[in-house]
């Protein structure tokens, strides 16, 4: 059998089908990003950081109760307190604590400029 030459066209648009195969690939079966929501301020303890969130978007969260999303506020160095009635865009995880059983809900966030 002898070599088959693909003239060079021919050759980068296969390429590129194969490429775009692929992100779509991706795309359809890859992984979820986190979405971010929006919340208000209910309050905020800078001692211990907890803060409290309400709105539409905390009601269907499984971690609050009564409308109401507590946790412990994880943020960059410098970031803005937040102060009740500031708009509050987040992410919330939550873990088992080890030594008590009990689940532990962190919420990752910054105040709306």
């Amino acid at each position: 059998m002898g070599n088959v030459n693909l003239p060079t066209p021919v050759a980068l648009a296969g390429a590129a089908l194969c490429l775009l195969g692929g992100y779509l690939v991706g795309v359809v079966l890859g992984p979820d990003e986190p979405s971010e929501t929006t919340a208000e301020v209910e309050s905020f303890d800078a001692g211990s950081d907890k803060l409290c969130l309400s709105g539409d978007a905390v009601a269907e969260a499984p971690q609050a109760e009564d409308g109401i999303l507590c946790g412990t506020w994880r943020h960059d160095a410098g970031a803005r307190d937040p102060v009740e009635g500031d708009e509050f865009r987040f992410v919330t995880m939550t873990s088992a604590r080890a030594s008590d059983g009990e689940q532990a809900t962190f919420i990752f966030g910054e105040v709306v400029r």
